[in-house]
């Protein structure tokens, strides 16, 4: 498809830099099925959902993966190279996106000031560094002394990251170390939210997928079937599974929270639809014309023109009905993006 067909006008000052306080006060656009748009907040979902419905989050939990340093060449300072590490590649190696990269050279050596230093080791075919960390501390001491929040460039380019990011960056789930971008959508969630869940019937189970800096990577082609998805780190526990095919043979609903939560839960399931056990990468990428067989239900918050997760929205409840829903939230100046509101998308 035409990737021109998932573009939009957003007015800027619509992107949010801080989240809705309390979390669980954003607004919740509800689009289901063919009825009208409802103007919801995240707040209404346990009289939204149904008894039985089990929501899937995922547990991934931010580094502070955003490191600025000099470039050290023969024993002298030069360059200010910027990194974001997207993907770990081995115990200590990471694969970055460089800021400043024209400067690097594979042999240099990098530091981020704290006593972190890192090798260039080289450029990979898809434009990113291979990063070896010195030393023998786990490169995650290292990023919490020297790193900052990989907030995205949406935010980052309006202001800088400071220490409240550090705890609304992440979500009550955060629990397993390797995400550089947050599953947004599960941001909105509160300890008493979850309470009020719990007391409705609504289930909810968690999942891993450690969301990669290429998630904000614009799609540069023209036609979808000539991108190359990023590929990402996910694990779902038997147990958890067994617990979400019992829920849906039930005629519970599955309701992904997050494109990350959706993306890992299809690339789990086979053809008769039933959920196995996983333990890899995934690169699914979902565009209209996808079968799902997962799940029932999305929660997401609203998303980049052109980019692979409208794609995934529009996928599951078709692109013109995504043109409106967008539309309405922008009449009716919802917030967007990863501070921003939220949406539950039931297709059924």
């Amino acid at each position: 498809m035409r990737v021109d067909l998932f573009d939009f006008d957003l007015p800027q000052d619509l992107i949010a830099l801080r989240p809705a306080r309390p979390r669980d006060s954003a607004r919740l656009l509800l689009a289901e099925g063919k009825k009208s748009f409802a103007d919801k907040t995240v707040s209404d979902l346990p009289q939204i959902l149904r008894e039985g419905d089990v929501l899937v989050f995922n547990d991934t939990r931010v580094i502070p993966a955003q490191l600025e340093g000099t470039r050290l060449r023969d024993g002298a300072s030069g360059a200010r190279i910027g990194a974001t590490l997207h993907q770990r590649d081995g115990l200590r190696s990471w694969q970055a996106f460089i800021r400043n990269a024209k400067r690097l050279s594979p042999g240099d050596t990098i530091d981020f000031g704290n006593d972190v230093m890192a090798l260039a080791q080289k450029r990979l075919e898809s434009g990113a560094w291979l990063l070896e960390f010195a030393g023998d501390e786990p490169v995650e001491v290292l990023l919490e002394r020297a790193g900052t929040m990989p907030l995205p460039p949406y935010i980052a380019g309006k202001r800088p990251t400071d220490a409240e990011d550090r705890k609304d960056y992440q979500t009550i789930f955060a629990r397993e170390d390797g995400a550089v971008a947050a599953p947004t959508a599960a941001l909105h969630f509160t300890d008493r939210l979850l309470s009020e869940l719990d007391a409705a019937g609504i289930g909810r189970e968690t999942l891993t997928l450690h969301v990669g800096a290429g998630t904000f990577l614009p799609v540069k082609v023209d036609d979808t079937a000539d991108h190359r998805m990023h590929s990402e780190w996910g694990r779902i526990e038997p147990d958890v599974a067994e617990r979400l095919n019992a829920a849906r043979a039930a005629g519970g609903r599955l309701i992904a929270v997050g494109t990350t939560s959706l993306r890992l839960l299809e690339s789990a399931t086979d053809e008769s639809g039933t959920i196995q056990p996983f333990a890899g990468d995934t690169d699914i990428f979902i565009t209209p014309g996808y079968t799902f067989r997962a799940i029932d239900g999305l929660m997401t918050n609203f998303h980049l023109p052109r980019s692979t997760l409208f794609m995934l929205v529009s996928a599951l409840m078709g692109r013109e009905r995504m043109v409106a829903a967008y539309r309405h939230a922008i009449a009716n100046r919802y917030r967007f993006y990863s501070y921003g509101d939220s949406s539950l998308l039931l297709p059924r």
